[in-house]
């Protein structure tokens, strides 16, 4: 089976850092719910969900971000909206998200925005769990890691936004 691209970058990362990891071949799964159902041995709450959001500061200052937090969450507008003292925050569009992705579809992009130059805010939640797993650029696969080292392999702001 080919998977897109940055399968084999993010399991080059976690392989070349030592960090231990485990990967799994699934049915296609968009949501997080979807996801927990064929992810064996992981719960709904492990799962790092990544949204693209795009923040308008002012109409001439407005750039895409990437949010992460468990999967049993949904991040808090007004908490996001304060933490970039914006005036407006929308989810990025398919086409925003296929741009700044190199063509991951929505529902496959890992919660490694700094493979593509974005800011990543991580909701402290997300490593109250040793493990997390996610969608590693395609609905198709997922990798499992600690969440202490995705903090070293990321470097997000860690903010509560739920």
């Amino acid at each position: 089976m080919e998977y897109h691209e940055v399968v084999t970058k993010i399991v080059g990362l976690l392989k070349d850092g030592g960090y231990w990891y485990e990967t799994f071949e699934h049915e296609p799964v968009r949501t997080s719910e979807e996801a927990a159902k064929v992810r064996i041995g992981y719960v709904l709450a492990q799962g790092a969900k990544a949204m693209i959001v795009r923040v308008k500061k002012s109409e001439s200052e407005k750039f895409l971000a990437m949010l992460v937090l468990p999967g049993d969450k949904r991040f808090d507008i007004a908490k996001v909206k304060k933490f970039f003292e914006s005036k407006d925050i929308r989810f990025a569009t398919e086409e925003e998200v296929g741009q700044i992705t190199g063509g991951v579809q929505p529902g496959g992009v890992p919660p490694l925005g700094n493979l593509f130059n974005l800011p990543v805010i991580a909701d402290p939640t997300l490593f109250e769990n040793e493990k997390i797993i996610f969608n590693a650029g395609d609905k198709r696969f997922s990798v499992a890691m600690k969440s202490e080292d995705y903090k070293k392999v990321v470097e997000p702001k860690i903010e509560a936004i739920t």
